[in-house]
């Protein structure tokens, strides 16, 4: 069971490291929820993102009715 955990909070780690080598983490002004859903992709997808897989996530909100 511990193992699993270590492995599991190394994993998350090496995400945040991945996005932030992305800069997913500067501050652009505007953040949505595509950004959002962007950085906890990169960061749960972790290790995978330096063997070439490249997560994004769009979020199409549609407009209120007038």
């Amino acid at each position: 069971m511990r193992i699993g955990a270590v492995i599991v909070v190394i994993w998350l780690v090496l995400g945040v490291v991945a996005a932030y080598e992305r800069g997913y983490f500067k501050d652009s002004g505007d953040a949505s929820c595509a950004e959002a859903g962007t950085v906890i992709v990169t960061t749960v997808a972790g290790p995978l993102n330096w063997m070439g897989v490249n997560p994004k996530i769009t979020c199409d909100v549609p407009e209120p009715s007038k």
